[in-house]
């Protein structure tokens, strides 16, 4: 605590008992998800102690108390018998005591009905005089996230020519939807579609529908780890491939799986972010015959929403088009802007 001012009074403590006997003195900040966070200035840091464990509490500073029938007090709280405390709520100061354990929450960040995040970013580079080089690219994500709804929209372009020669052109996206049964467990349906001219591709698409599970959400782990995120789906596709040349290569159509994991570790409150997102498309007729394709990145916020980023992107096709590889790994080098509208203390 810093020293204080002649004239100016002790600020007031919060008082939290513990079951045990112990006595925490600090200021109260959050509960939620069965763990209370005081902020103690002798720890230096956010002290973080089971719900289940509190005796007593005495709360100076009014805050929004949730209880479990669904009211919500905003007050003060005053130490009751074990078990209980006295909360000071409304314009009259009325004081009524409540159970330790009929409050679920305290002062709870509320976040909105429907939470964005993503990013759009471009890449551009030339090269003039012995050579004629230019390259354009860009990256756009977005995913919009309510209780049971979740979309994810993903998009990238790439054009690159020398002295006039087209050298890449590619341009693909995804769009799914899922739809989340309970907390964790979801149902998706997704669209993927590729163009690319160099591989005489005029349209890839591929239309899935299945099951998935979010394994981590953000919150689920201490410390660095604490708003990564991830989650793994899988179901049945159709699996489309229109070329432009019929004469090199023939349309082909199959009924495939399709694998998918999405992997997310924003680091230093969001400041960088480490990614991964792969979908994978075996063949159920051929176990051999798959389409891979995998994004690897790191996103660097620079100031406020300003944000540069590197990417690795690897597509895999054992059944390449006439005169083509089977392997295409991309990297691009980008600077855009970056949302998230999560709201955080």
């Amino acid at each position: 605590m810093g020293a204080l001012q002649e004239g100016t009074s002790a600020p007031v403590l919060d008082v939290v008992t513990l079951k045990d006997g112990s006595i925490i003195y600090g200021e109260v900040i959050e509960m939620s998800g069965g763990l209370l966070q005081i902020k103690n200035s002798l720890a230096g840091d956010i002290i973080k102690i089971k719900w289940a464990e509190v005796s007593k509490l005495a709360v100076s500073h009014p805050i929004p108390f949730h209880l479990k029938e669904g009211s919500v007090l905003v007050g003060t709280a005053e130490e009751g018998e074990a078990g209980t405390m006295k909360l000071k709520a409304g314009p009259s100061g009325d004081t009524m005591t409540v159970p330790i354990n009929a409050v679920t929450q305290v002062n709870p960040v509320v976040q909105p009905p429907v939470i964005y995040n993503g990013s759009l970013n471009a890449g551009y580079s030339q090269s003039v005089g012995n050579s004629s080089l230019r390259n354009v690219s860009i990256l756009g994500d977005l995913v919009a996230r309510s209780e049971q709804l979740r979309l994810t929209l993903l998009g990238r372009y790439v054009n690159g020519d020398n002295n006039g020669s087209l050298q890449v052109r590619n341009a693909r996206g995804t769009i799914k939807l899922d739809f989340f049964i309970t907390k964790r467990f979801f149902w998706f349906a997704s669209a993927y579609v590729e163009n690319d001219f160099l591989q005489n591709l005029k349209l890839r698409t591929a239309i899935s529908s299945g099951p998935g599970y979010q394994f981590l959400e953000r919150g689920d782990l201490p410390g660095i780890f604490k708003d990564m995120t991830f989650y793994a789906e899988a179901g049945p596709t159709y699996f489309n491939e229109d070329y432009r040349d019929n004469s090199i290569t023939a349309d082909r159509a199959s009924f495939r799986a399709r694998v998918a994991m999405k992997w997310d570790w924003p680091l230093f409150d969001g400041r960088v972010t480490l990614y991964h997102y792969n979908e994978i498309f075996p063949s159920v007729q051929n176990a051999s015959d798959f389409f891979f394709t995998m994004d690897n990145g790191v996103r660097m916020k620079i100031l406020a929403g300003l944000a540069s980023g590197f990417q690795v992107t690897t597509r895999y096709n054992n059944r390449p088009p006439a005169g083509t590889g089977d392997t295409d790994n991309l990297y691009l080098l980008t600077l855009g802007y970056a949302f998230d509208t999560t709201r955080k203390r």
